[in-house]
């Protein structure tokens, strides 16, 4: 058990809060980009359907890429992709993703953009199937978060393994396994917090 006093306060910054104090400790990953991502979002159990699909289509993004690319066209990508709303998104055409190549404020890939539109078709049957995607994706899990710090350092586990498969056998594209390992991460289905980390079970006294 890791037991750190810290003295911390919130300061509001673009994209959410960052605590600071003198006994402040992240995960390593952890830089200025990306501060507020960890402090707010990062390992954070969500079951709320409409952020599931955004970190959904964010990480297909991301495939290839620097995660903090993708949170610096955040706000890009919401744009351009209304608000990250799937129903929208389902409906775009063919005129949609070629505006969508030629928009400067995000990953420019056909074969994404293609693939979030065919990602947000098979998220809504996925709905249909299960009655919300948050119940389909907490159902491998049981329901609970499973609490490992060596899952951040890997590139794929079984678990990731077993859901991108279901996922890409359902349809989706861009979810590989080590895709699907980031957006569990991410979601929280994985608390990945090193133990060090003012936000991880085994250090205490955070506040």
């Amino acid at each position: 058990m890791v037991i750190v006093q810290i003295t911390v306060s919130a300061v509001k910054k673009s994209g959410g809060y960052v605590m600071e104090g003198k006994n402040i400790r992240r995960c390593s990953w952890v830089d200025s980009a990306s501060e507020c991502y960890h402090d707010n979002e990062w390992g954070k159990p969500s079951h709320d359907d409409d952020y599931l699909f955004e970190m959904l289509l964010l990480e297909s993004f991301q495939a290839g890429l620097s995660w903090v690319i993708i949170l610096k066209k955040r706000e890009g990508f919401r744009r351009a992709f209304d608000g990250f709303d799937y129903k929208k998104i389902a409906e775009y055409t063919d005129n949609d993703i070629e505006r969508l190549v030629h928009n400067d404020d995000i990953i420019k890939s056909r074969g994404k953009i293609a693939a979030a539109v065919q990602n947000a078709k098979v998220f809504m049957e996925i709905q249909k199937e299960f009655g919300s995607f948050s119940d389909y994706l907490w159902s491998f899990v049981d329901g609970q978060p499973i609490r490992d710090a060596s899952s951040g350092y890997v590139n794929r586990t079984p678990l990731s393994d077993k859901i991108s498969k279901d996922l890409k056998k359902r349809g989706m594209k861009y979810m590989g396994s080590t895709t699907t390992l980031a957006y569990l991460l991410a979601v929280g289905i994985y608390n990945a917090h090193e133990p060090y980390c003012f936000l991880s079970p085994e250090c205490t006294d955070k506040y």
